[in-house]
């Protein structure tokens, strides 16, 4: 197999992210086993451009569609789910913190196509002291996607005062976001976990470190926004929950095609009959197809929507609720897609040599995503209703 890539030139990203597919087939067995992506894949996500794809075009990047952006991640996660999940987790931290960034610090951070950003949930309390001309940043951050294979590293955390107390700014307690070479960090290695191995999510510490005004843009403030595009005014809670639904739309799939193939050619030690004119058989990958169709046309109608409101600066609190439902619904539907294909397969769907084992466990580990939580469908529950405000909470 030819698994080389040809230059980015002028294909779309969905384009360019299915060329990638037989490389990353090729590739996710011993990305899993090395628990980070080969340097093969790097160079081919680099060379295709991967990793600026929804940054500002002032830097480079390409500010794609957030249409063709969920399905540039649901074709990669079809072929490999890590590489998926790591071109999302990178993808929305850089570009997110670019437009908040002065321009040349975020060119001199973004500013050539290897440089993603890594970004990790806050694992222990973290502090962010204000001094002259930027912060002394302490603290501990888990699940640094990628981490492994970008030259930055980010960090959330909120910010102090000298003594101790919130610094308040915009009439409200200043949050941001810092951005720092991995060099200057601690990185633990403690990624064994059940799925999505190839992310390399590893644990890392900084103490007291400096970072300058510069490289800690608060990225979801209106007020520092640089940049007008419309992928920014959609924010990155929702950037982030789009390309996570593409990716477990793109796992379910994998699983789901992998099902009716056995279907195909197999008998099960329960029935004399193939399971190709097993009636209960056909009814559910009918029924999985409905439901994997839906949720993925669901999510795609919502991110458009979304995508045209806010380049027409008509983003509202109903459309950004809508593309929440259409991002949580569709991560646990993808979910229970991967599970049925699974169980279908029976005990072929165990074996290291079939293509469920692997990719199940990769469907599994997507699902327990923040963004997959369904508290998120309760609380668009809740607006429908009338019953709270939740626009602070989307």
């Amino acid at each position: 197999m030819d698994t080389r890539v040809q230059p980015a030139a002028a294909k779309s990203a969905l384009e360019r992210a299915r060329a990638l597919q037989p490389l990353l087939d090729a590739h996710g067995a011993e990305m899993d086993r090395r628990r980070e992506l080969t340097p093969e894949v790097v160079e081919a996500l680099v060379g295709q451009d991967m990793l600026r794809l929804l940054l500002p075009r002032s830097l480079g990047g390409q500010e794609i569609h957030l249409l063709e952006y969920a399905k540039t991640t649901e074709a990669l996660a079809w072929a490999d789910a890590s590489v998926g999940w790591f071109v999302n987790q990178s993808n929305v931290s850089s570009a997110t913190s670019a437009a908040a960034m002065p321009h040349d610090a975020a060119a001199s951070v973004f500013g050539h196509a290897r440089e993603g950003l890594a970004w990790g949930a806050r694992h222990s309390k973290s502090q962010a002291l204000r001094v002259e001309g930027g912060y002394r940043l302490s603290g501990t951050w888990s699940f640094a996607s990628g981490g492994r294979h970008t030259r930055w590293l980010g960090a959330h955390s909120a910010v102090q005062n000298p003594d101790g107390t919130p610094h308040i700014r915009y009439g409200r307690p200043d949050d941001r976001s810092f951005v720092f070479l991995r060099t200057d960090a601690r990185i633990t290695d403690d990624w064994y976990v059940l799925g999505l191995r190839g992310t390399g999510s590893d644990t890392y510490t900084v103490e007291d470190l400096f970072v300058p005004d510069e490289r800690a843009p608060a990225r979801d403030a209106l007020e520092e926004r640089r940049e007008s595009g419309p992928i920014y005014t959609i924010m990155s809670t929702l950037l982030y929950a789009t390309g996570f639904c593409g990716v477990t739309l793109g796992i379910a799939r994998r699983l789901f095609e992998a099902y009716v193939e056995l279907a195909r050619g197999k008998h099960s030690r329960a029935s004399s009959n193939a399971m190709a004119v097993n009636n209960a058989v056909q009814r559910e990958i009918g029924l999985l197809e409905a439901r994997l169709s839906a949720a993925r046309a669901f999510l795609h109608e919502a991110a458009g929507q979304a995508y045209d409101a806010a380049a027409a600066g008509r983003l509202d609190v109903e459309q950004r609720l809508r593309l929440r439902l259409a991002t949580t619904y569709g991560m646990n539907e993808a979910t229970e897609v991967a599970i049925a294909s699974y169980r279908a397969a029976g005990t072929t769907a165990i074996l290291d040599a079939q293509p469920f084992e692997r990719r199940f466990r990769d469907a599994m580990s997507a699902s327990q995503h923040l963004q997959a939580m369904l508290p998120h469908v309760e609380m668009v529950g809740r607006h429908i209703i009338g019953t709270d405000n939740v626009l602070q909470n989307i």
